[in-house]
């Protein structure tokens, strides 16, 4: 702005310059050709005179020859002239100031020369015998005048361009300075020029305007990014030439992403043929959906493409973590493949009994034997049942029984009585130490994770060895831990113990179902207990079971 304010000032300037120059020069042209035709006239009077009296002689006797005298006749014909031969001289009556003398007495004319770029004045006056004397001198013209001025006018010209630089500086400055002052993020009351005053207005208003929209902006952005950052789904926005344009922390934990430079390519955070195939789909303007696992985590990808006027304009990206039901699928596959094997092994041994009875293929002293096969593989079957319903029953939260205030001392010492045949059997001592207080929950659900720890202590036991029920008090709560001298469970599979149908060792099963612990884990979440385990290869096993404070 200073040097747009500085040219404009500087042409000014120099235009008035030169302008004043031409005008002066004309106004000054003029005042001397009217100060050189006074001084004709007055010259031409004085050698009027002179002729009036004395003739030609007057003109003959030594006159100057500074400027040029001639007389002519009444009738136009050249008497006498200072310069030329008067006897070769055209007639001069047709002359304008010759023939204006002639009829008003005196007569002024100037004639130019394109040769010699000067201008003649000619002034003729009337004698008293008719006779006309003119008088002439030479002017020289505007730009003649110029030119012999040349040098002074350059170098007045020069000075003034300095002087006409330094004020258009000086002036461009102090008027901008009052501009460059002015806060235009706060523009005050007080301004330098009150030409800016509706400006400075609009200025505050646009001002007021803007952070308005700058507070809806932030406050829009702050709650975009208070929901995204609170999704457990990851969610990216890209534009068609795949860079991120927003993002949040999900999306990063999902994909086992670093956090990403915005304006970054979307395909640096995974690498993955599924998720480079849903960026290209979403991009070409079709939805795509694709799955992503990884050893511990799978994801699953939905892409949509995002349309403006017609044209893909970018992607939005979901990113759904599926782990948890992926693998409640996958427990399901397998639960229904156990589930399937489970039951078709003593259905099979009762179906292929009853054939060999149908047949009469027994002997009738046999015939108790194998009806104890059938029924001892019924109630497998039937205990196998149970236990997938009392699983059930535990995964849906829907086990119809009330909670009750339950003695745990009481009921472990009732589940070792259960279990007193099969400890005798196998040649293991039970005994139950400690006491503690009463605890709260489903009676049921109670006993049948004592019998089942109790139950697996017995079975996976040695013969002659022991287990041991302990109940203590806790700051956190009621706790009884069941502890055996059997096998143990190696390290590696201590989380697998409480999977539906898993057994450590089959040979010590004892024909379970291999739902027992599964059910103890479940029971224990369903009443908030907590559940632990510690085992060593060879020397025995510990489960603790912990229930809240009542």
């Amino acid at each position: 702005m200073t040097k747009r304010i500085f040219r404009a000032i500087l042409t000014v300037a120099l235009t008035v310059l030169l302008a004043s120059l031409v005008l002066i020069v004309g106004v000054l042209h003029g005042y001397f050709q009217d100060r050189v035709l006074d001084e004709l006239s007055s010259r031409t009077a004085y050698i009027a005179l002179g002729v009036e009296h004395e003739g030609v002689e007057y003109l003959e006797d030594g006159f100057p020859n500074d400027c040029r005298v001639t007389w002519v006749g009444a009738d136009g014909a050249v008497l006498w002239d200072n310069r030329e031969d008067s006897t070769r001289m055209e007639n001069h009556a047709d002359r304008p100031e010759v023939h204006e003398a002639l009829l008003l007495g005196k007569g002024h004319a100037a004639r130019y020369s394109d040769t010699l770029a000067q201008k003649t004045l000619y002034y003729a006056l009337r004698l008293s015998d008719g006779s006309v004397l003119r008088v002439s001198d030479t002017q020289y013209s505007v730009w003649m005048l110029v030119l012999q001025a040349l040098q002074p006018v350059a170098l007045v010209m020069v000075l003034a361009f300095c002087l006409a630089l330094w004020l258009a500086g000086r002036l461009a400055r102090q008027l901008v300075e009052p501009i460059n002052a002015m806060d235009l993020n706060d523009p005050g009351e007080e301004i330098g020029y009150e030409e800016l005053a509706p400006l400075v207005g609009k200025l505050r208003s646009q001002k007021r305007q803007i952070s308005r929209q700058m507070e809806d902006l932030r406050r829009s952005r702050e709650e975009f990014a208070a929901i995204t950052e609170n999704m457990s789904e990851g969610l990216l926005i890209i534009d068609r030439e795949t860079r991120v344009l927003s993002y949040n922390a999900a999306a990063l934990r999902l994909l086992d992403a670093l956090t990403p430079v915005e304006e970054n390519s979307v395909l640096a955070l995974n690498r993955e043929p599924g998720f480079r195939r849903c960026v290209e789909e979403a991009l070409a303007g079709r939805r795509r959906e694709e799955l992503l696992e990884r050893e511990d985590t799978c994801c699953r990808v939905l892409a949509n493409p995002v349309e403006q006027d017609g044209a893909v304009t970018g992607a939005v990206l979901i990113v759904l973590d599926v782990t948890e039901k992926e693998r409640r699928e996958a427990l399901r596959r397998e639960f229904t493949a156990n589930v399937s094997h489970e039951l078709k092994t003593p259905l099979t041994a009762i179906l292929g009994t009853a054939e060999i009875l149908e047949n009469g293929m027994v002997k009738p002293e046999d015939i108790p034997h194998f009806a104890g096969n059938i029924r001892r593989e019924a109630q497998r079957l039937i205990g196998l049942v149970n236990d997938i319903i009392k699983l059930s029953r535990l995964d849906e939260g829907d086990t119809a029984a009330p909670w009750e205030m339950v003695d745990l001392h009481a009921m472990a010492e009732e589940v070792l009585r259960q279990l007193a045949p099969a400890a005798e059997k196998q040649r293991v001592t039970m005994t139950v130490e400690g006491s503690v207080g009463p605890v709260r929950g489903v009676p049921q659900i109670i006993e049948e994770i004592i019998y089942n720890l109790c139950d697996n202590a017995i079975a996976y036991n040695k013969p002659g060895g022991s287990v041991w029920v302990t109940l203590t008090s806790t700051p956190e709560g009621e706790r009884v831990t069941v502890a055996d001298t059997g096998i143990g469970i190696p390290p590696e599979l201590r989380e697998r113990v409480f999977e539906r149908f898993y057994r450590v060792d089959k040979s010590h099963s004892g024909g379970g179902t291999g739902l027992g612990l599964s059910i103890v884990k479940h029971g224990a979440a369903y009443l908030g207990a907590c559940i632990e385990l510690d085992s060593e290869l060879g020397k025995g096993s510990i489960f603790t079971l912990t229930f809240p404070p009542v």
